[in-house]
């Protein structure tokens, strides 16, 4: 499972490597609506939860779907600026089209998801399809998708405003000492760019980063395979300290690619008995499994909802979701009458930092 950007002709000064203040922000708000996903944050996420005002910790939960499972486009620059503002600015220059396609695609809770012509800001059935999907992902998802759609500016007006509200609260207190982190990596990325090439570059920063042997592909580990091209537009990596372990890419169309990475290594992995370790282990030995497992770390989902994702009937997910459950890796939540199943990051955790990377990646 792979995302290949082509970059066969592309100069290597459109490969960048810049700080991006909307992307830090938007790392931090993954941090608060997915803590579990980052125990080294945990206590970082509890203060500033613990300090929100309740009209702003009630704006966070409700556009929690721009950030939470995936990143919605805008929110990761393609050409960062040296201040919040001053992104916040070229994103209100984005139009309603391509900033509600890429809100609905987080909202409704899947890269798979797609809203090209016909729009949904035009067209009935589009709009309806996207509202089905909306609720098919719980009651805010689908307030949030009907407010979008019915008065896109209004939204865009009042998730701007959340945002600047997040850097008074504490977005700006943390950016100062973040921002130096920032500079030392990208001082090393920049240096290697220039001294030694393209490669050197990318594998400093990740593993699952790779130049392909004949220099016209960068590979990312990701979920999907997925394909895009930076043939005239280059290609954005912006480090961030608090969105470790995840490597986000966006690569949708009519976007530049970008790719935000990790520059803080993961808390050291608590010790488990071998008993655990083997029955896990062979949990996830499957390749079905373990697909299945780095959907769940998305978010929760449903038993036909992996099934319809990944092409599967749902009583092979079932067996699997089963065995997966017998090795503690997941958890099942009641919601009516649906239950959908949630990874257990902790008891992840436990197996490793690299495996926990490769499956939140």
């Amino acid at each position: 499972m792979t995302l290949r950007i082509d970059i066969s002709g592309l100069p290597s000064e459109r490969l960048r490597f810049a700080a991006s203040p909307l992307a830090e922000l938007t790392a931090m708000l993954h941090v608060l609506a997915e803590p579990g996903h980052h125990p080294q944050l945990a206590d970082w996420a509890g203060e500033v939860w613990a300090g929100l005002r309740p009209e702003l910790a009630e704006r966070l939960r409700e556009a929690e779907f721009l950030w939470r499972s995936s990143r919605a486009d805008f929110l990761l620059p393609a050409r960062p600026r040296p201040t919040l503002a001053e992104e916040l600015d070229d994103v209100d220059r984005i139009d309603d089209e391509r900033y509600v396609t890429a809100a609905l695609v987080t909202t409704c809770g899947s890269n798979r998801v797609h809203f090209g012509s016909p729009s949904p800001l035009t067209d009935t059935t589009a709009r309806e399809r996207a509202l089905d999907l909306a609720q098919a992902r719980g009651a805010q998802q689908e307030a949030f998708a009907e407010r979008l759609l019915a008065d896109p500016a209004a939204v865009r007006a009042r998730v701007r405003r959340t945002l600047e509200q997040c850097a008074e609260a504490f977005f700006d207190a943390a950016w100062t000492d973040v921002a130096v982190q920032l500079a030392t990596d990208l001082r090393l990325k920049n240096d290697l760019l220039r001294r030694q090439g393209i490669g050197a570059a990318l594998a400093s920063v990740s593993g699952a980063v790779t130049l392909a042997p004949d220099g016209d592909c960068i590979v990312v580990d990701k979920l999907q395979d997925k394909a895009t091209a930076a043939h005239s537009t280059g290609v954005t990596f912006i480090p961030s300290v608090f969105g470790s372990p995840h490597l986000v890419a966006v690569f949708a169309p009519g976007w530049q690619p970008v790719m935000q990475y990790p520059v803080a290594e993961p808390s050291p992995a608590e010790p488990v008995s071998l008993e655990t370790v083997t029955l896990r282990l062979e949990a996830l030995a499957h390749p079905v499994r373990l697909r299945l497992l780095r959907t769940l770390a998305r978010g929760a989902h449903t038993n036909g909802e992996l099934a319809h994702a990944w092409e599967l009937s749902p009583p092979e997910v079932s067996r699997h979701l089963a065995v997966l459950r017998r090795a503690g890796l997941l958890t099942a939540q009641r919601h009516g009458r649906y239950v959908r199943y949630v990874l257990n990051v902790s008891d992840l955790t436990a197996l490793g930092s690299d495996l926990l990377a490769a499956v939140l990646r």
